[in-house]
């Protein structure tokens, strides 16, 4: 199984960008599915996931970014808003299947500045 991410790059304050992480390989089932992020010197931290089409979302990114699954394509989103220089980081996608497995993807990178 891979995941594959892209859609990162350079935007401005208040722009937007769409991220995309595309599975491939046999998957049984997946339990859910999620975006991370590590800016430099940070923890990496989890900014929205989807079980099932049920999206939860860090306070952080809550009412700006938007997390949504494409099934068919196998295909996760996270269209993201009104960024902010804090964005600024290393995005990753991650994906825990049916026996509890996680996998990531390679990590794409997204920088907010003027």
């Amino acid at each position: 199984v891979q995941l594959q991410a892209s859609g990162g790059g350079l935007v401005q304050p208040g722009g937007s960008l769409r991220l995309s992480c595309a599975a491939s390989g046999s998957i049984r089932r997946i339990n859910g599915m999620g975006w991370f992020r590590q800016a430099p010197g940070k923890e990496r931290e989890l900014l929205a996931n989807i079980t099932s089409f049920t999206p939860h979302y860090s306070h952080s990114v809550e009412g700006r970014f938007s997390i949504s699954r494409d099934a068919a394509k196998k295909t996760l989103y996270l269209q993201m808003d009104s960024l902010k220089p804090e964005d600024t980081a290393v995005y990753y996608c991650n994906m825990c299947t049916g026996s509890g497995t996680q996998y990531w993807g390679q990590g794409t990178l997204v920088t907010v500045s003027s």
